[in-house]
C-alpha cells in the first residue's frame, strides 16, 4: 500500500516591502535613463542662454593674470572664448596655431579672454601639445568632465563664445580654419 502525503510546503511569496523596494529601484533606474536620453537629444548648449558659472583650474605656466584658477563670473565685461580640445584630437592640431594667432591679436586689448579646456587627457600629453603648437593662452584640465558635461559637448574641438554679459552667442563644432573666422564671431560682440 502506498502512502500518499501532501508534503508540498506552503509557497511563500516575496514580502511586500521587498516588492516595493524592487519597484522603486526599477522606476528610479528608468527615470535616470530617461533623463540621460533627453540630455543626449538636447545637443550642445544653445546660443541666447546665460552660461552657468564654473571654475577652471589652470595648468602651471598657463595661468590667467597670475591666477591658478579662473572663474567665469569674474570675466564679466569681457568676451570669453572657450575651446574644448585634447592632445589626441587631430582636428585640434589643425586649429591650434590659428587659436594662438587669434589670442595674440586680442590679448593686448584685454577685452577678450581665451580659455582652453583640456578634455579627457593626461597633463603630460596636454603640456606636450601646448608646447608643440606654442599655445600661450590660459589652459586647464576638465577634471571629472564637469565643464564639458555642463556644455553637453559632443566631441572635440568645440568652441563657445560668451558675450560681455555672460550670454552664449556662438557655438563652433569642429576646428577653426582661419583667424578671420574667429574675428567674424568675436568682433560683433566687442563694445
Amino acid at each position: 500500500m502506498k502512502l500518499m502525503t501532501n508534503a508540498t510546503s506552503p509557497r511563500r511569496g516575496v514580502r511586500l516591502w521587498v516588492q516595493i523596494l524592487i519597484w522603486a529601484f526599477l522606476v528610479s533606474f528608468l527615470v535616470l535613463i530617461g533623463i540621460g536620453v533627453s540630455r543626449a537629444y538636447q545637443g550642445t548648449v544653445r546660443p541666447g542662454y546665460e552660461v552657468p558659472d564654473f571654475s577652471l583650474t589652470l595648468f602651471s605656466g598657463y595661468e590667467y593674470n597670475g591666477q591658478a584658477e579662473v572663474k567665469l563670473s569674474e570675466l564679466r565685461g569681457k568676451v570669453v572664448f572657450i575651446n574644448f580640445w585634447a592632445s589626441w584630437c587631430k582636428p585640434c592640431e589643425q586649429e591650434a596655431a590659428v587659436l594662438e594667432e587669434a589670442w595674440r591679436y586680442y590679448q593686448p586689448s584685454g577685452k577678450v579672454v581665451f580659455l582652453g579646456v583640456d578634455y579627457v587627457d593626461t597633463e603630460p600629453e596636454a603640456r606636450i601639445f601646448l608646447k608643440k603648437f606654442g599655445n600661450t593662452y590660459p589652459n586647464g584640465p576638465d577634471i571629472g568632465t564637469r565643464i564639458s558635461q555642463m556644455f553637453r559637448i559632443q566631441g572635440v574641438p568645440e568652441t563657445y563664445i560668451i558675450d560681455t554679459n555672460g550670454i552664449l552667442r556662438n557655438v563652433k563644432i569642429g576646428p577653426f580654419l582661419s583667424v578671420d573666422e574667429i574675428k567674424a564671431m568675436i568682433d560683433p560682440l566687442l563694445p
